[in-house]
């Protein structure tokens, strides 16, 4: 399996997203765009990609945004989908139209050599909070900007305003241990939540023009396929998974069944509607 050169305190990141975490990950693919896909919309609504533009687009994961964002560019502009993943990144290579102005990398974005202000638009939907250290992260990013370039990412804002994530992960945690409690400056799925955390980064890596938007909105975590497809999502990727990661068959067993009984007076029809929350960030480069 191909590696990136990866920033030491990066290392059990990387070494999480290309293990079993990371091939669940890349066989959920389809679900996951569908899910993700009213939040992708968001985003690129406020990044604003233009023909001709060069675009990076930070943990790519799968490649569903690069693509979308090279069908906006082209056939002028290019972009560049890194992550740290390489079976996320193999998927995204195999689904990736021959004829789009796009590339995938193998890297970590912390120490990544970027071609220095070439880049009009630094781009992430839920790839910049695995950062051990965010600031030295983000200026590294920040240096591949051109004058005028932008930055514009998504983010979880905090698990209480984020049911569809945390339904299932409080009935995990009825039959497993709790985790060690996150400190607030460790990387997570919620490591950005907190407004001025995120400023005081972006503001510490040299970004300007700083803006934080809370957009409030509806995820379906059945993606349309019924209860059971509710379920499977919530055992196979997320928090809820991490949680039941080493638990054996029985006690899988009984989480699934605990989170089947919560979900299914949510459902509608084959739908299961949770709420969701993030921030939408975008700031200035120089």
């Amino acid at each position: 399996m191909a590696t990136a050169t990866v920033h030491d305190r990066n290392t059990d990141q990387a070494a999480y997203w290309n293990g079993p975490a990371g091939r669940r990950w890349m066989e959920r693919q389809d679900k996951q765009d569908v899910f993700l896909a009213p939040i992708s919309e968001l985003l690129l609504d406020r990044s604003h990609p233009e023909k001709g533009e060069r675009v990076v687009d930070i943990g790519c994961g799968c490649g569903g945004t690069t693509i979308e964002l090279a069908q906006r560019v082209a056939p002028t502009g290019y972009v560049l989908g890194m992550d740290i993943s390489a079976p996320m990144l193999g998927r995204a290579r195999e689904r990736a139209p021959a004829d789009l102005p796009l590339e995938f990398v193998l890297a970590d974005a912390t120490v990544h050599a970027f071609e220095p202000r070439r880049t009009d638009l630094l781009f992430s939907r839920f790839g910049v909070m695995f950062f051990a250290d965010p600031v030295l992260s983000f200026a590294n990013m920040r240096k591949a900007l051109r004058v005028g370039g932008r930055l514009a990412f998504a983010c979880w804002r905090e698990p209480r305003n984020n049911p569809w994530m945390m339904v299932a992960l409080q009935e995990a945690y009825k039959h497993v241990p709790r985790p060690p409690e996150v400190g607030p400056d460790d990387p997570g799925p919620f490591a950005f939540a907190n407004e001025q955390r995120v400023r005081r980064i972006l503001a510490e890596a040299g970004f300007s023009s700083i803006a934080m938007e809370v957009c409030d909105l509806t995820l379906d975590v059945a993606f349309g396929r019924g209860l059971e497809a509710a379920v499977s999502g919530a055992l196979e990727v997320g928090p809820t998974s991490r949680a039941l990661e080493g638990q054996p068959p029985e006690v899988m067993a009984t989480v699934a069944n605990a989170i089947r009984i919560a979900y299914a007076p949510l459902a509608k029809g084959d739908s299961i509607p949770l709420l969701a929350s993030v921030w939408i960030v975008t700031a200035a480069g120089q």
